[in-house]
């Protein structure tokens, strides 16, 4: 199944570190969209490079139906206030069972996060590419 093998790709880059605008397709570090690219091409899926990109690729799928493999696409604090795609500021990989597997911020690493009542308020919408 091709959301296994992307997962599996993905949870290969745990703890690698994040570093805003990291470079795409190298694996030293990543921000949230270069480590999606990454994975999906990996997997002979090409993505664009940015999240707001990457939203525009796909099938839009309701949360209640989201799948292993589904892209989750969140505003942050310094994109809330805008409109529209410009809102989207992460992107993150769903896992099942209420995880996905993303990077954000400096200090932090590719990891497995809940998608807790912070992410779920950020949530502004799902794509499926596979």
């Amino acid at each position: 199944m091709a959301a296994e093998k992307i997962i599996n790709t993905g949870l290969k880059y745990l703890g690698k570190p994040y570093v805003f605008n990291a470079s795409s397709f190298q694996t030293k570090s990543f921000d949230c969209s270069s480590f999606i690219q990454y994975i999906f091409s990996e997997n002979g899926i090409p993505l664009p490079r940015n999240s707001r990109q990457q939203f525009q690729v796909g099938e839009r799928i309701p949360f209640h139906s989201i799948k292993k493999g589904d892209l989750l696409f969140f505003t942050t604090k310094k994109r809330r206030t805008r409109s529209g795609i410009e809102r989207i500021g992460h992107v993150a990989l769903y896992l099942g069972e209420n995880k996905m597997l993303h990077t954000y911020r400096e200090g932090k690493k590719v990891q497995i996060t809940s998608l807790n009542d912070y992410w779920r308020g950020a949530l502004l919408g799902a794509r499926r590419v596979i």
